[in-house]
């Protein structure tokens, strides 16, 4: 509701999020018969019996693939030219346009996945999993954690329960620290934000 533009698609809900409404600029927005007078006139509701089931469905649509986890075949081990100023343990596979900031470690049997960025300073453990992940500077990331990957949510229907896709990213802010076989799952359809200096 609030980052749509006015050429977006949005939706409402629920209540606690009138605020919200009041101030989109989206042209459009999936919501129900007892929602729409909270959206501005610029705002055109679409009516529907169930908000989330709906915007399921639609984002399946521009989406296809995000409700599952693909193999990414783009892993390679890391060329030390490339990361001239990266330490790597063995058996780390790095996917393409990885950026991994100077000064940061990466433990052995560790895959980060294509698009990841990691910032200076950092240190990322042995044998985790990076998806989908923007991490910013001086952050740890213990050994064993699985880290934007796709998490379990589906719309219960009667005929069959439809997957959701998951299309947004981890976000870990600069010194944060992450404890060891943690699970951080990428949002449904925003972001999984994590701020600056916490420690889970």
């Amino acid at each position: 509701l609030v980052l749509a533009q006015n050429t977006d698609l949005t939706f409402l809900d629920s209540i606690n999020y009138i605020n919200e409404a009041k101030i989109t600029k989206a042209s459009f927005c999936l919501t129900t018969d007892s929602l729409k007078t909270f959206l501005p006139k610029s705002c055109e509701p679409i009516i529907v019996k169930n908000v989330l089931f709906e915007l399921c469905k639609i984002t399946r649509k521009f989406y296809p693939s995000a409700d599952v986890d693909s193999l990414d075949t783009t892993l390679e081990i890391p060329e030390k030219n490339s990361y001239s100023d990266v330490s790597f343990g063995a058996n780390v596979l790095i996917g393409k346009n990885c950026k991994i900031g100077r000064n940061s470690s990466i433990g052995s049997n560790t895959i980060i996945e294509h698009d990841v960025t990691i910032g200076e300073n950092c240190i990322v453990g042995s044998h985790i999993v990076l998806r989908n992940t923007v991490i910013g500077k001086s952050v740890i990331v213990q050994d064993g954690c699985k880290i934007g990957l796709k998490g379990f949510g589906f719309i219960p229907s009667k005929e069959k329960n439809l997957r959701f896709p998951h299309i947004g990213r981890v976000i870990l802010n600069d010194n944060v620290e992450i404890g060891a076989n943690c699970t951080i799952d990428r949002g449904s359809i925003g972001d999984t934000v994590i701020g600056k200096n916490t420690f889970l």
